[in-house]
């Protein structure tokens, strides 16, 4: 089994989901899955976790995303972009400077709503299943946070913009909220991810290229193990002995571990990687200040 991440590119007219049964194919094996959704017509970076890698699907989703997509000022459809129903179309009269200033004034902290065509589940049912058959329902604003956001190029009634983003973070919704802003209605046109924490859309390979690499036997060179996804942690290494300890997801004590932890520079609740003198890795650890000593928070045991 291969245990690690590829970061996949993907192409229009793919969901998450299909990509993730496409690797499945590629590679076959059947644990894949993918670190959160990106929408049939968008394209770009999805990290898709294999094996015991599958365990981080739910810690990625939280990470910083950056986008570069178009807006398509004057433009107003049911689902936020160009997919789907047009429902008004205006004249754009904002000047160039009113527009730069509508949109830079999104940057910061803000209340967004989902849009009613997206994944979020409200009793029971997903959103677009309901904004399919008709039924729109209120949606509760959520926190979110758009870190840095600049004006790419300007082609009216076209803007490209690029948007460095926390987790839940719409980009439709963001698109349409421009235009409520301007007086004339926007949709999104293009969505394209850029990058998710630090995976960038260089690094990323589309579905062919890794099956040609699989024919031949390269699949090595892109797989990422997932100790390096968190290369910023302090690192443990536990001694020899203690391998069993480690293979059973036991607590690890300072005297398991060799010279290089400095348990005293360790805060209550720091997470750290923890490593057999071997040098595999076995997991993601949280120090315990008050019993001095690590516990497991995800196990990633070689096999």
């Amino acid at each position: 089994m291969i245990n690690g991440i590829i970061i996949i590119n993907k192409e229009k007219g793919y969901t998450s989901h299909d990509v993730c049964a496409k690797m499945r194919g590629i590679l076959r094996q059947k644990k894949v899955g993918h670190t959160g959704t990106l929408d049939p017509d968008a394209q770009g970076v999805l990290p898709v976790c294999l094996g015991n890698a599958t365990k981080l699907c739910d810690i990625l989703t939280d990470k910083t995303k950056e986008y570069i997509a178009t807006v398509l000022l004057g433009t107003v459809t049911d689902t936020l972009d160009t997919s789907g129903t047009v429902l008004a179309r205006n004249e754009v009269h904002a000047t160039k400077e009113e527009i730069i200033e509508t949109v830079l004034s999104f940057q910061g902290k803000s209340m967004q709503i989902p849009p009613m065509y997206s994944a979020l589940k409200q009793n029971g049912k997903k959103l677009y299943e309901l904004a399919r058959a008709g039924i729109e329902v209120e949606r509760a604003p959520r926190p979110i946070e758009i870190f840095e956001l600049e004006i790419l190029e300007m082609r009216l009634p076209e803007i490209v913009i690029r948007v460095s983003c926390s987790k839940g973070t719409y980009i439709r919704s963001l698109c349409d909220d421009i235009g409520k802003k301007l007086k004339c209605g926007a949709c999104m046109k293009e969505l394209i991810r850029s990058r998710v924490e630090q995976f960038q859309l260089a690094d990323a390979y589309r579905l062919q290229e890794v099956e040609k690499l699989r024919d031949e036997e390269r699949l090595s060179e892109i797989i990422i193990p997932v100790d390096r996804v968190f290369g910023y942690l302090k690192k443990i290494t536990v001694r020899p002995e203690y391998r069993r300890i480690l293979e059973n997801g036991n607590t690890v004590t300072k005297s398991m571990a060799l010279a290089d932890w400095d348990i005293d520079g360790l805060p209550d609740g720091e997470r750290v990687l923890v490593y057999h003198d071997n040098g595999s890795f076995y997991g993601i650890y949280e120090y315990h200040e008050e019993e001095k000593l690590l516990k497991p928070y995800k196990m990633f045991i070689p096999v």
